[in-house]
């Protein structure tokens, strides 16, 4: 069982995460490279939200094939390549992530792979 560390001598996270977490010895890890917002056909679209979407359906395509879910999920590292899609790259997650144990850090980076992309995920899970 996971267990979410959140200590009452520091502020609560900003958003459904917790600011550490507790995994029980003997777990299988999964460790995810990052998700880029490109479609099976090659495609990037051109909004950040949809580029989202593909980045966690792609992660969910992974978790399945290590006979996962976002269940097991234990962190989240996210990138955008600008501060005004934080809250869209925090609704999108909403809609994956399970509860709230589970670590989270969110970057601005300069750019990726390829001018286009304005968001990637990587996830680590344990089950």
């Amino acid at each position: 069982m996971r267990v979410a560390i959140n200590p009452p001598g520091i502020r609560p996270p900003l958003a459904a995460y917790s600011h550490g977490l507790v995994t029980p010895v003997g777990s299988r890890m999964l460790f995810s490279s990052g998700q880029l917002g490109m479609d099976a056909t090659g495609d990037i679209p051109e909004d950040v939200e949809a580029q989202a979407v593909i980045c966690f359906e792609n992660i969910k395509a992974i978790l399945a094939e290590a006979d996962m879910g976002f269940e097991h999920v234990t962190r989240y590292a996210g990138f955008v390549t600008d501060r005004a899609y934080f809250p869209v790259y925090g609704a999108v997650r909403a809609r994956y992530a399970v509860g709230d144990a589970f670590a989270s850090t969110l970057l601005v980076v300069s750019g990726f792979t390829l001018p286009q992309f304005k968001v990637e995920v990587e996830i680590t899970a344990l089950k």
